[in-house]
């Protein structure tokens, strides 16, 4: 069986070079990392990226495409624009997954793209392209449903998928079901918790309401080889040095325990 292994996603520091980012994680005791692609041309510069990885002695195991909207003119705004671009990317800077964002209800293009040809850029590239579970956006009261894939169901048919564990709790799913209707489809995990009070919120493992101990102890416990991503709100944590140095250590301490162990001491 293959040990996941615990990652820090650079997106908490979405607005600090990659550089110093990977050799804080480093520092913290993290073999692997995620990179989010952001306008840092660093993040999209597959020798760059090697090279920071390799100064620090640290792995890349996902490039996140650019899709938020800070960055949606990063790589162009055409989504198979993107997959193109990041799989190159990730192929050059030898990172083997890819994660994008599904497509929105009015992509219907884009998602038979997606059924049809993805398959053949993998094949091609060598990389995994995985899709990561959404939640619908309120107005008001009102769900307001922009992604097409964000209905659990909807993701049939997309052989690689990434679970989102706040994004989950958004659209109300057991973290527990979601992996079970994944199977093994599942190749990435974004780890964060959630307040539970219908928001996205990426708070660290322990300072919500889902129980990640008891989702990453089965996740330790199958067949699951991908990796565990850390991708937690640090805004809080920014201006104290030492607080974000702790809090990093022992995110990582506390998931590496509950895969291996299914509990914390």
């Amino acid at each position: 069986m293959n040990e996941p292994c615990v990652a820090l996603s650079t997106a908490a520091f979405f607005a600090r070079p990659l550089a110093d980012t990977v050799a804080l994680a480093a520092d913290c005791g993290y073999r692997c990392v995620e990179v989010m692609v952001t306008k840092d041309p660093a993040s999209q510069d597959a020798a760059e990226m090697r090279r920071i990885a390799d100064a620090n002695g640290v792995e890349i195991k996902a490039l996140h495409a650019p899709a938020l909207l800070l960055t949606r003119t990063v790589w162009g705004t055409d989504p198979i624009g993107k997959i193109d671009t990041a799989t190159r990317v990730a192929r050059a800077a030898g990172i083997p997954l890819v994660v994008m964002h599904p497509p929105y209800r009015w992509q219907r293009e884009y998602r038979r793209w997606l059924l049809a040809s993805l398959p053949s850029v993998e094949e091609h590239t060598g990389v995994t392209v995985a899709m990561e579970n959404m939640f619908p956006l309120h107005v008001g009261s009102r769900p307001l449903m922009l992604h097409a894939d964000q209905d659990l169901d909807q993701l049939a048919g997309l052989p690689h998928l990434v679970l989102d564990t706040s994004h989950a709790a958004v659209a109300h799913h057991d973290l527990r079901d979601v992996r079970e209707i994944f199977g093994d489809r599942l190749r990435h995990v974004h780890l964060s918790d959630n307040a539970g009070k219908g928001w996205d919120s990426h708070l660290p493992p322990g300072e919500g309401v889902l129980d990640i101990d008891g989702f990453l102890g089965e996740l330790g416990a199958s067949d699951f080889g991908g990796t565990v991503s850390l991708e937690v709100d640090l805004r809080k944590r920014m201006a104290d040095p030492d607080a974000l140095r702790a809090l990093l250590i022992s995110m990582r301490k506390r998931t590496e325990a509950a895969l291996k162990n299914g509990s914390v001491s």
